[in-house]
């Protein structure tokens, strides 16, 4: 009975896939082959509208989920180098006159290897490393041992360890570890009580947070920092310090609030608690490389650029390069790189290079007088659709349909933005709103994590993912605005 009954359900969710899938067809057909003078914009050419609607699939796709997120990516690109770009069919292709400006297909392709996304692939690189040599283990035990054996110390520990791990190391990684760390420490706590809700929902609520600390900490980061310090757009040209000097006080003080919050909702009944965590450390050669080119590549990160003119983008390649070349890391190891978010990641960026590249983000800011509107609406109003978005789908999705669009208004509202401290507010605020979001279990990895340990219902997520998330939204938002006015971003 029960296989029957999964059976039509089964039926139902790829019938429901399918039906998303033709409408977002249909509807990207339908805005391809619309009148020109329909979508308002002055000088408006054929290969900037198929780059419309090619930005309407897109936003269908990841919103519907008809195919899976990174697969909308693929889709993008394809579509791209196949209709809008200089080698393109030929059916698709036309003079600049007739069509307007092509896209450059060795651009489009570029998107793979942006220097940002090198950056990422470091990171990535970084926590196989780590986890590969025991090192993340043997860090946990080193820092949990501070905060004692008084339950709410371990529950701040482990936030703030979970938080500082996920600056640097993926915040799906960094949850699972961190949950593994807790088995033991659940058999010590009574299965009455709460403190199992308060300490599982910290790995959660620490990733989340955690991920905002660094450019690579999350991709969202990832795209506001591509588009702020894009040379042919904003050219802001902000570094790895400056946004951790902004970021990791921030993320300090949120993650000491989600302590308070979560042992408001679930206090411990239990005193204390005996930790152990257990886990395996590779004592040898291989260690010590990981060690050493971990602690070189951070500081490279924040001094690199002042002291020794290396960007942030070419440090990345120095634990990828050591690692292959020890024999650290090999092939083997490299299909552990989460490839989905990098081509989630290149989508993105392709979709921001095509409203460049075709003259449709110039054509747009001439044509919607985005001086004049208010810019503290466009921020709230830009941060409030990206929370309630990320809750629901992919936050890398959002950032990636949210941030070249707002790349754009920035770029054409100037100087009205210094009222919010600039245009990077608005941007690394959409990041910070992507993270903020942590109100269910499809929210983010890290909570869908937590989840399935069963420990953890979805109202009680639910709770501490509101209150968090608002208060990281207003926290956020108003120190970005400060340091904007202040010059420091």
């Amino acid at each position: 009975m029960q296989d029957s009954i999964k059976s039509v359900l089964s039926g139902d969710f790829h019938v429901r896939k399918f039906l998303m899938f033709a409408i977002t067809a249909l509807l990207t057909v339908i805005v391809w082959n619309l009148p020109a003078h329909f979508f308002g914009i002055e000088g408006l050419t054929v290969v900037q509208q198929r780059v419309i609607a090619i930005f309407v699939m897109a936003i269908l796709l990841w919103i519907t989920e008809a195919i899976p997120a990174w697969a909308t990516s693929i889709t993008i690109i394809f579509v791209m180098l196949f209709c809008v770009s200089d080698s393109s069919f030929s059916y698709f292709q036309g003079t600049e006159d007739q069509y307007g400006k092509m896209l450059d297909h060795v651009g489009v392709m570029a998107c793979f290897a942006d220097p940002t996304i090198i950056l990422f692939l470091g990171g990535f690189v970084l926590a196989i490393a780590a986890t590969k040599s025991g090192l993340d283990v043997l860090m946990a035990r080193t820092l949990i041992k501070p905060f004692g054996e008084r339950s709410e110390r371990v529950l701040l520990g482990f936030l703030l360890i979970t938080g500082i791990f996920s600056m640097f190391i993926s915040n799906t990684a960094t949850a699972a570890m961190m949950l593994t760390f807790l088995t033991p420490v659940f058999k010590a706590l009574p299965a009455s009580g709460k403190g199992r809700i308060a300490l599982t929902m910290a790995i959660p609520v620490g990733a989340n947070l955690g991920g905002m600390g660094t450019p690579i900490g999350t991709p969202p980061n990832v795209f506001a920092l591509k588009y702020l310090n894009d040379p042919a757009g904003l050219n802001l040209g902000i570094s790895f310090p400056e946004w951790m000097m902004v970021m990791v006080p921030l993320v300090l003080v949120l993650l000491i609030i989600a302590w308070r919050v979560i042992l408001h909702f679930f206090p411990f009944t239990q005193k204390t608690i005996q930790l152990e965590i257990n886990g395996h450390v590779s004592h040898n050669w291989r260690t010590i490389v990981v060690a050493v080119t971990f602690i070189l590549t951070i500081f490279l990160w924040v001094k690199g650029k002042d002291w020794f003119g290396v960007n942030a983008n070419t440090v990345a390649m120095l634990p990828i390069a050591v690692f292959a070349f020890t024999g650290v890391i090999n092939a083997k190891d490299l299909q552990e790189i989460d490839w989905s978010v990098i081509w989630m990641v290149a989508g993105g960026f392709a979709l921001g290079n095509a409203m460049n590249e075709t003259g449709l983000a110039e054509n747009a800011i001439k044509s919607i007088p985005f001086a004049s509107w208010n810019p503290f609406v466009i921020l709230i109003i830009a941060c409030i659709i990206c929370f309630v978005l990320s809750n629901f789908i992919s936050n890398t999705a959002t950032a990636a349909l949210l941030v070249p669009i707002l790349a754009v208004v920035c770029k054409g509202m100037g100087g009205a933005l210094g009222a919010i401290g600039g245009t990077s507010t608005v941007l690394i605020g959409i990041a910070i709103a992507a993270s903020a979001a942590m109100c269910l279990p499809i929210s983010t990895p890290p909570n869908a994590i937590a989840f399935s340990t069963g420990l953890v219902k979805q109202n009680e997520m639910l709770k501490v993912g509101i209150v968090t998330g608002v208060v990281t939204l207003v926290l956020g938002i108003g120190s970005l605005i400060i340091m904007g006015k202040l010059g420091v971003l």
